[in-house]
């Protein structure tokens, strides 16, 4: 897929983890059980660089609880490399879940920190 097919909207739910630049990122994909590992794997290098990192997440259509997991993967381990994450834009279905999982606080805490 080419740079300019995320930017026109083309193929979204394929389209991964796009670098912003600065330690900004966005998601044009689906969060779920089929996407997930491919997008941590993805993250693991586009995240090494940074000490601060932004997720938006407006640009998610679908998400189910495996979106919900790899936001929480992507806390600890921002937590475990004493980098900071923020999550902006959290698709209802993931805060759904994390509601009922009682897991939303850690979810909220990110809103707001910023990226480098």
């Amino acid at each position: 897929m080419r740079a300019a097919d995320v930017v026109r909207g083309k193929d979204r739910r394929n389209a991964g983890l796009e670098d912003l630049g600065a330690g900004r990122f966005a998601l044009r994909c689906d969060l779920t059980f089929a996407t997930v590992t491919s997008i941590l794997n993805e993250s693991e290098r586009l995240f090494a660089p940074h000490e601060s990192i932004g997720i938006d997440m407006s640009g998610v259509a679908q998400a189910d609880t495996a979106g919900l997991a790899l936001l929480l993967e992507w806390l600890s381990r921002a937590r475990d490399a004493g980098r900071q994450i923020a999550y902006e834009n959290i698709p209802p279905q993931i805060s759904a879940v994390a509601e009922i999982s009682e897991v939303a606080e850690l979810l909220r805490r990110t809103q707001g920190s910023g990226a480098d």
